[in-house]
């Protein structure tokens, strides 16, 4: 069996390894792996057409400035998975690029197409489910009120839980070993999370960096710690080496991958409470039960454009998932520090609302059989099967 993967990120590779683990479980057969991945897809015997990291790009003006270089990735994709001719090509999430691969694999083949994460129409575009349809024939989806969306526009769907859920916890004695190590006081600690991509990092700094030193006034004791990204913890060190109120920094680089993972599960645990980027750094945050603030701006022409095309209320996943309105948002034009200070300060106040909405969001997310990644293998046999 032939099975051609593509991953563009971070979140996207870690879905596609535990995948090709689910699929070893799942089959006796024998299964070789092709596409487009990263280290974790690749420590399950994968090798990678080209860096994915060429095709992990967030917003309009990103992707319009990259855009002759991805298509000529996109095309060469395409043309690997004609070549190649597998049993299904299998898309994960990164729609911009996956979907216009499996566009072209569609215009002059019939490989069965999967696409894992399923594109949020609900929040977009509802009627971009029914032009999705034309290239994707099954969908893997990490939120239980996504099947039916998808369905209707005539796709298949499975629900197959969320990966988040099942990620490790840090202990009592991993938190007491985090908070000696970096001297961190008894006063509460405040996790800073600026994102993972440059673009986002050099856009909300100067926000995050005021927002604390408003919550600092009101906390002068706080500890504010920032788990950095591996891609981004130069850029990281660089930006907060002027802040007045300097947090302190999770350099991965400092440390081997266990330990560096073990640290921000220990930061993560620790924290009394968190500002954050959008994105499903709020999932992690809620399997803690972190409270939380989440911050967001993007570039003039992407809040224009998604401004017009945003369908739901909210945009944060507890909010979305827990069907409540605890997490308080400040996106676009309403990411301001005083708001966005004063909500911390109003959240380490009074967690307990929140955290109740967290406990429901994790519960729905579970997988309807063991972990997501066998869930999602088997959903993709059982649909192979079908056919």
């Amino acid at each position: 069996m032939k099975v051609f993967i593509i991953a563009g990120e971070a979140s996207g590779d870690k879905l596609g390894a535990a995948m090709m683990k689910g699929f070893k479980e799942q089959t006796t057969q024998e299964i070789e792996f092709i596409g487009v991945g990263g280290a974790l897809m690749e420590e399950m015997g994968f090798t990678s057409l080209f860096p994915m990291e060429e095709i992990s790009l967030m917003g309009i003006s990103e992707i319009l400035s990259q855009y002759r270089h991805l298509k000529r990735r996109i095309g060469q994709t395409a043309s690997a998975v004609l070549k190649e001719k597998p049993d299904v090509l299998i898309t994960i999430d990164l729609p911009e690029f996956s979907f216009r691969v499996a566009n072209l694999v569609k215009q002059t083949s019939n490989i069965p197409t999967v696409h894992y994460v399923a594109p949020t129409v609900w929040a977009w575009r509802p009627a971009r489910a029914r032009k999705i349809a034309k290239y994707i024939d099954h969908v893997l989806a990490l939120f239980p009120f996504e099947p039916p969306l998808m369905q209707a526009a005539g796709m298949s769907c499975d629900f197959v839980g969320h990966p988040v859920i099942d990620d490790p916890i840090a202990t009592q004695q991993d938190i007491n070993d985090f908070r000696s190590q970096f001297g961190l006081n008894s006063a509460p600690v405040l996790l800073c999370l600026p994102g993972s991509r440059r673009s986002e990092i050099k856009r909300l700094a100067p926000v995050f960096e005021k927002s604390l030193a408003k919550v600092k006034a009101v906390h002068p004791q706080m500890n504010v710690v920032l788990p950095a990204a591996p891609s981004v913890a130069e850029l990281v060190l660089d930006t907060v080496r002027h802040w007045v109120h300097k947090p302190i920094v999770l350099d991965p680089r400092e440390f081997t991958l266990d330990q560096a993972s073990n640290l921000k599960r220990a930061a993560f645990k620790s924290a009394d409470v968190a500002l954050a980027a959008s994105g499903t750094v709020s999932l992690e945050l809620a399997v803690n039960q972190t409270p939380m603030v989440i911050a967001y701006d993007m570039n003039w022409i992407s809040r224009q454009v998604i401004g017009r095309m945003l369908q739901v209320d909210s945009v944060n996943l507890v909010n979305l998932v827990s069907n409540t309105r605890t997490v308080p948002e400040y996106i676009g034009k309403a990411c301001q520090p005083v708001a966005i200070a004063s909500a911390i300060c109003d959240v380490l106040e009074a967690p307990t609302t929140q955290i109740k909405a967290m406990q429901s969001t994790v519960e729905r997310l579970k997988s309807p059989i063991s972990t997501p990644g066998i869930s999602a293998a088997k959903s993709v046999l059982d649909f192979l099967k079908s056919r």
